[in-house]
């Protein structure tokens, strides 16, 4: 449906969401004379301030509950990308021959600029805004998609010699290869385990990802990461011209943002902006007062010599991991631990043992990887693993007093856990707030 055959048709919203994810794309709808029903599993109670965002407009709300007859009876269903294109009530929709949309692909089938697409399991925020910041020299830029604001208002405001960059999880993915749709340029980023509880297996979630590249033509562009592990495989899923990047022989970025991983990261965007005829001098010009996003690798307090990092975003291994080894050996006090996505853990802690001055863990984690550090050092006695402190604290608050217990001048408390959040935060995002709350206490 184009953006006028939505008036007066009946569009069933399903997953608003306790931090909005639904509230976008429901408030487009109501504005394009779509009559819209959001339905949650999740009561009022719990989606109070998302509903406070939708107050005033004509929206009819479903809570606590889905029901199979709204979606039997919608003339269109925009499910939130976390809900599985294999959901129950979804199936029940196709089954009646509704169609079945996203928000990023109402926006994709309506945008008239060109689009930038960047993908992978860890840094695709950070190279998305890196990418906007360096396409912004020469072009009017919108970035988008996982991040930020919902471009579905921008539209009108968007014109064919723009450039739109939009940062696309594996979710959003999922659901658009059914459009057979890729961008014109498409970046990949670190690819690693992860969302096995939704994929299922990694050759899945790889497929998933793959989406960005295979309905490309040979007028498109493929921006692949030289050392990804299943380089060979994105290559053969697309026809554009494939160009890599990485980081030896290449001119080095001056970035504020810590790590090797940024400056990959960074290199990512220049090989993306360089389609577009950036210079390098322009993209050093863009990124170097880039002080990063937030729960990415943030500098959050100092106080007494010692630098507080909130990098919550690292919920697999080996972001945790990339993260310790941006700063000194033996200088980081790394928090880790939290929900259990059975994804190994066994190379996370010998990078601890090896590198951390200190591992304070935390959740529902926290003492396998305890135990399994302590076991790897009396197994291993070097000097690589002297003075290195294990200390199970079960949650944030306790791991931030044991941290400030022991921190001395120039050493670095890190948050970056390699778990997800969900065994005591909703999100990531509220574990970081939490960092930042107890890091400027001290």
């Amino acid at each position: 449906m184009n953006s006028g055959e939505l008036k007066g048709k009946r569009v069933v919203v399903q997953g608003l969401g306790r931090f909005g994810g639904g509230i976008a794309v429901s408030k487009w709808l109501v504005e394009q004379g779509a009559s819209v029903l959001v339905t949650d599993q999740a009561n009022a109670e719990v989606l109070a301030s998302s509903m406070k965002e939708l107050e005033g407009l004509p929206i009819e709300y479903r809570l606590g509950e889905h029901r199979e007859e709204d979606f039997a009876g919608a003339d269109l269903v925009v499910p939130s990308p976390a809900v599985p294109p294999g959901n129950a009530f979804l199936t029940a929709a196709r089954e009646k021959g509704v169609p079945i949309t996203t928000e990023i692909r109402l926006f994709i089938e309506r945008c008239p600029a060109r689009i930038i697409g960047i993908t992978g399991t860890k840094g695709k925020s950070t190279t998305t805004a890196l990418l906007g910041r360096m396409l912004e020299k020469k072009y009017t830029t919108w970035v988008g998609g996982n991040i930020g604001k919902s471009l579905l208002f921008e539209l009108p405001r968007i014109e064919t010699g723009h450039l739109v960059v939009l940062e696309l999880s594996s979710f959003m993915l999922e659901y658009l290869g059914q459009t057979k749709w890729s961008p014109h340029v498409a970046v990949v980023t670190l690819i690693a385990t992860d969302h096995l509880d939704r994929h299922g297996t990694f050759e899945n979630y790889v497929e998933a990802k793959k989406n960005m590249l295979r309905y490309q033509t040979t007028t498109d562009f493929a921006v692949l990461n030289e050392m990804c592990r299943d380089l060979s495989q994105f290559i053969s899923a697309t026809p554009a011209k494939v160009i890599l990047y990485g980081l030896e022989n290449r001119k080095r970025f001056e970035l504020k943002l810590p790590g090797e991983h940024n400056q990959l990261n960074a290199q990512a965007a220049f090989a993306a902006a360089g389609v577009f005829d950036v210079s390098w001098a322009e993209a050093q010009e863009a990124v170097r007062g880039f002080g990063g996003l937030p729960h990415r690798l943030q500098l959050v307090h100092e106080h007494r010599g010692v630098k507080y990092y909130n990098d919550s975003i690292a919920t697999i291994p080996e972001a945790a991991v990339a993260a310790m080894e941006s700063f000194e050996p033996k200088r980081v006090i790394q928090i880790v631990g939290g929900y259990d996505k059975h994804i190994p853990l066994t190379a996370m802690c010998a990078a601890l043992v090896e590198r951390a001055k200190a591992v304070l863990c935390i959740g529902k984690t926290g003492a396998t990887i305890a135990k399994t550090i302590l076991d790897a050092q009396t197994a291993h006695d070097s000097p690589k693993t002297a003075g290195a402190g294990v200390y199970e604290c079960g949650d944030l608050p306790t791991a931030m007093k044991v941290a400030r217990q022991i921190a001395t001048g120039g050493d670095v408390v890190l948050l970056s856990t390699g778990c997800a959040s969900y065994d005591q935060f909703p999100n990531f995002e509220v574990r970081g707030e939490m960092f930042v709350k107890l890091a400027r206490e001290g």
